[in-house]
């Protein structure tokens, strides 16, 4: 045994000390967390016990206390009765010895199930020591980054691995030692040392040493002030949530986590490997469940409500990939979201990305084509590349992708023809379906045609547990109440403002027109007798006093330019108004309005075309938002609403919808509440046996028909014959109106600014 041998034991063992002395560090950051954590998860414990009748300990005895003299004692609440303590209990009449252990062995079995669901909520508008104190210590963590989980991850492996091997091989660190030891103690000493030579070799080539000790150094740091702590919280708060919940949150739903997937599909996934080394961000347990979903499936639909980072676990995918070798993905996604694709993987990967977009994109699809990465192209211009030959894509990811549910659509043909020439294939979309099943179905099919032919044909709907169970090898989705614990509150009001007199004249003249759009508007049409605006003013007044930002949604263009107008006349709280945010904004600047609002300190107001602006952007600057009249789909609303109240947003959001008693408004919430039932139905998890006999919706176009007809039956005009151009026959849209406002959400066969008579289908001239 020489001095090489003695060598690598003396490298092994200073690696090996690395290793421990990283997880010494860590263990104390994360201590540090706890020890800020427990104060605050301890005085919410206390508010929630507090807010528990004693009554409610019936429940954990069945029923077998009788806690009438508890509750007339004055004792009323469970945390009353845990600081009462069993001596005191006895002192009640009527409650012996025995009588008493029971309440307080009842509430103590209260208390551990509130300790361990309760969610910590961090204030940011109202900090005190002992949050702060919380979020100092996550910065310690949340600045040390993804790498320094990866590096003592690492540590954890390397001293589990060369701990033994170093007991084996100390005869081998001195020539005494080895001299004394026996022939079997030789031989294994001779054994390890080769095994250790090999490891620490690879370590030293992976760079190891040098990420053990540049993550001590990031753990050690330390933060620099209060206040810099907060401001980062602010900027980064879904990393912050997620190390906290990940430390010491709320045991993890871990059905929800994985999409209530049956048993052998999420084995399947749960044993696929995933590699996070090109990812700059850490992963929450059900993002990583997702990217490995993706992997693990090949070819599949991810549902996630809104808000839970759908595009990260795509780019976990992606990275994945490429770590084993893949060179070459494509994503297409609407153009208003093409630059946040763009700046995501930017950001979050190491992996080079080109935009294929504008006039220039061909050039761009050769750089790609030879430099290999991430293409980032839109439906209409995937249309204009060549298709692939098999296996040359890692991966197509498809965002938004309830865009393509219309197979006669180019962009849909598009979109089939290369997910046909692509052994994996990724469909992001929070909302798969809108009105039918079939839809639904028409993704899968892109997908797998084994599984779409299970769902049934359009005539014999299948229930929604079963539909739920077929599509279950492609389909993965969760809820945001499932996943995250630390979402702010959500408060949805129904402004009903009753409309003036001149908002009833605008009314009316539309209903006689048989002008659907005009209806939707009226309370909009004449400005200085508007209601809606009245109470739009207050509510961005309020908002303003409390230093709140407001987005500001409306499909319609001449409305937001109507609210501008009154938000720009009128007095008001500080900040500016930016927009409006359109669908005739190009998308490059669409993403810097948001970022302009965003930047704004203090209040600010965002108006923006609900659908321009209600997909694919973060606008959760934003704790305010106004919907200034319902829309013909609930998710379009969902899918505004979910712009601001989403992973990272640290303040409750108020959802205010303005709507007008007695006409349209009230007809069309109702709509939206029926058409709900089927999503809630088919794409969440459910406990429905049978489809509803609504779950085939009538067309929107058809919707629109039937408010007009019953409008103007209830206002005693008589509806004009369908094709005489007026009436019921022609929902048209009022002059005003632009190309633009005649968006995704509106029925589709609008010509001219006027609606086909008796249905049938027209096309708007070039």
């Amino acid at each position: 045994m020489g001095r090489r041998e003695r060598e690598a034991v003396a490298r092994a063992a200073r690696l090996y000390e690395a290793g421990r002395s990283l997880a010494d560090d860590h263990g104390r950051a994360v201590e540090a967390v706890r020890a800020a954590l427990r104060p605050i998860q301890d005085a919410a414990v206390e508010r929630a016990l507090d807010a528990i009748p004693v009554a409610r300990l019936q429940d954990a005895t069945g029923g077998r206390l009788r806690l009438g003299s508890v509750d007339r004692s004055g004792l009323r609440t469970v945390r009353q009765v845990l600081d009462a303590g069993p001596y005191r209990l006895r002192q009640i009449p009527g409650v012996g010895e025995r009588t008493a252990d029971q309440i307080v062995a009842a509430a103590r079995q209260l208390s551990d199930a509130v300790h361990e669901t309760v969610a910590v909520h961090i204030d940011v508008d109202h900090p005190d020591p002992r949050t702060t104190a919380l979020v100092m210590a996550l910065q310690v963590l949340v600045e040390a980054g993804p790498e320094a989980r990866r590096a003592v991850d690492t540590a954890a492996a390397l001293t589990k691995r060369l701990g033994p091997l170093l007991d084996d091989a100390r005869p081998a660190a001195g020539r005494l030692s080895m001299l004394t030891a026996g022939q079997a103690r030789k031989a294994r000493a001779l054994e390890a040392v080769g095994q250790i030579r090999t490891l620490v070799d690879g370590a030293v080539r992976d760079g190891t040493p040098e990420a053990l000790a540049q993550a001590s150094v990031d753990l050690l740091r330390g933060t620099s002030t209060d206040l810099a702590a907060w401001a980062d919280f602010e900027l980064r708060s879904a990393e912050y949530y997620g190390l906290l919940a990940e430390i010491s949150g709320p045991a993890p739903n871990t059905a929800a986590a994985e999409g209530f997937l049956p048993d052998g599909i999420a084995e399947r996934v749960r044993g696929q490997q995933l590699d996070d080394s090109r990812l700059r961000v850490s992963l929450r347990g059900y993002q990583a469940f997702g990217a490995r979903f993706a992997l693990a499936q090949r070819r599949v639909i991810l549902g996630d409500e809104m808000g839970l980072g759908k595009t990260v676990q795509a780019l976990a995918a992606l990275t994945h990939l490429a770590a084993e070798g893949q060179s070459h993905f494509v994503v297409v996604c609407p153009a208003s979201v093409l630059v946040n694709w763009t700046r995501e993987i930017e950001a979050r990967t190491s992996l080079h990305v080109t935009p294929l977009h504008g006039p220039d994109r061909h050039d761009a699809f050769a750089y790609w084509q030879g430099r290999g990465g991430v293409a980032v192209t839109t439906f209409d211009a995937l249309r204009g590349f060549p298709v692939p030959g098999g296996g040359e894509i890692g991966m197509l990811v498809v965002d938004e992708a309830h865009a393509v549910k219309n197979p006669k659509a180019l962009r849909s043909q598009a979109v089939a023809q290369w997910a046909g020439h692509c052994g994996r294939v990724l469909f992001m979309t929070g909302t798969p379906m809108e009105n039918r099943v079939a839809e639904f179905r028409n993704l899968v099919r892109l997908l797998d045609q084994a599984v779409a032919d299970r769902i049934g044909d359009q005539a014999a709907l299948p229930g929604s547990v079963a539909f739920r169970k077929a599509v279950a090898p492609v389909y993965l989705r969760r809820n945001q109440v499932d996943v995250l614990a630390e979402l702010p509150a959500l408060q949805q009001t129904d402004e009903w403002e009753e409309p003036s007199a001149s908002d009833e004249e605008a009314y009316r003249e539309a209903v006689c027109s048989g002008n659907f759009m005009a209806m939707r508007r009226a309370g909009y049409a004449r400005p200085e007798k508007s209601a809606k605006l009245v109470r739009l003013r207050e509510i961005v007044h309020e908002a303003g006093e409390n230093g709140l930002k407001v987005v500001v949604f409306s499909n319609f263009r001449d409305v937001l330019g109507v609210v501008r107008d009154a938000l720009d006349a009128g007095p008001r709280t500080g900040g500016p108004v930016i927009g409006p945010l359109t669908g005739s904004v190009p998308p490059e600047r669409r993403q810097l309005l948001v970022d302009e609002f965003t930047a704004v300190p203090g209040t600010a107001v965002l108006l923006a075309q609900i659908q321009a602006a209600g997909v694919g952007l973060n606008i959760q600057a934003a704790s305010v938002v106004i919907i200034c009249e319902p829309q013909i789909k609930p998710t379009v609303e969902q899918q505004a609403v979910a712009r601001a109240h989403r992973m990272g947003q640290v303040r409750p959001v108020r959802v205010h919808r303005l709507l007008a008693p007695g006409g349209v408004d009230e007809r069309m919430v109702q709509m939206l509440k029926r058409k709900a039932r089927l999503f809630d139905a088919y794409a969440r998890r459910s406990e429905v046996a049978e489809a509803t006999p609504d779950a085939v919706d009538v067309s929107d176009t058809e919707l629109a028909r039937r408010i007009v007809a019953e409008e103007q039956t209830r206002l005693g005009f008589t509806p004009s014959d369908p094709g005489s151009g007026s009436g019921s026959g022609t929902l048209g849209v009022a002059s005003g109106a632009r190309a633009d406002d005649l968006s995704a959400t509106e029925p589709a066969e609008a010509v001219d600014g006027r609606f086909s008579p008796s249905g049938t289908s027209g096309r708007p001239p070039a």
